[in-house]
């Protein structure tokens, strides 16, 4: 099967992780990601994964009833760093090699942060997982996708999602809200289209890394979308808004 792209990075939400339940790590979802992230990689296709911790712990909702912002967010980078370890687990359970490399040193579970050295093993065919952020608190686990895509030059960052896209609106309320095919990231700024926070965004256009925004619960899309097949919705300098 031929591909369309050599370097990808995938983000994942903490809460893709933990399918239907209310909090914590779904390992039957967990296993399905892993899977199709195998047949991707036994493709020949490089990949790199940035994973949240928003289904462990949501720093800014720890913030606002108490915690101090920077203290909330170092525990949420912990929680990045758990679900890391979690899909780590399940790729090498499918034969498929993976380092976790974390912004804070964590050195008797992962390996620290090195650009050259995640470069070299994602052309030894290994994933890798960032876990932790960019070690600083006040920025998403979306800016590290994006300043993570920009440093190991990935040619696209994948956004999964629990929709099948951008819409002009809420699909979940508006059933005439309209799918979004492209985009341009000024549109998504000017619009506060909520695809990614504005730094990440702003990263990725000053760096003409292009976002691709897709639907992770249907069996099969993170294999279609890291391939290279036309799913969800792409943001990019060149894009049509259609």
């Amino acid at each position: 099967m031929g591909t369309t792209f050599q370097r990808v990075l995938l983000k994942l939400s903490g809460e893709a992780l933990m399918g239907n339940l209310s909090y914590g790590i779904d390992p039957t979802v967990v296993q399905y990601i892993a899977e199709e992230i195998t047949e991707v990689v036994q493709n020949g296709v490089q990949v790199a994964i940035v994973v949240g911790g928003g289904n462990i712990f949501r720093g800014i909702k720890g913030a606002a009833s108490g915690m101090e912002r920077a203290t909330a967010d170092y525990i949420g980078m912990i929680a990045t760093v758990m679900n890391a370890m979690t899909l780590q687990d399940a790729l090498e359970r499918n034969g498929v090699p993976t380092r976790v490399q974390t912004a804070i040193e964590m050195q008797e579970i992962a390996e620290p942060y090195i650009r050259r050295r995640a470069i070299r093993h994602l052309e030894k065919g290994r994933v890798v997982i960032f876990g932790a952020g960019s070690g600083n608190p006040f920025f998403t686990t979306d800016t590290t996708a994006a300043l993570r895509a920009a440093e190991i030059n990935a040619e696209v960052v994948f956004k999964a999602t629990r929709v099948d896209g951008i819409y002009d609106s809420d699909p979940r309320t508006n059933p005439n809200a309209r799918r979004y095919q492209s985009l341009t990231y000024g549109h998504v700024l000017t619009k506060d289209l909520r695809v990614m926070d504005g730094t990440a965004i702003a990263l990725c256009k000053d760096n003409n890394i292009p976002i691709i925004v897709f639907d992770l619960s249907v069996k099969g899309n993170i294999r279609r979308a890291l391939m290279g097949e036309p799913i969800g919705t792409i943001v990019g300098g060149s894009c049509e808004i259609s």
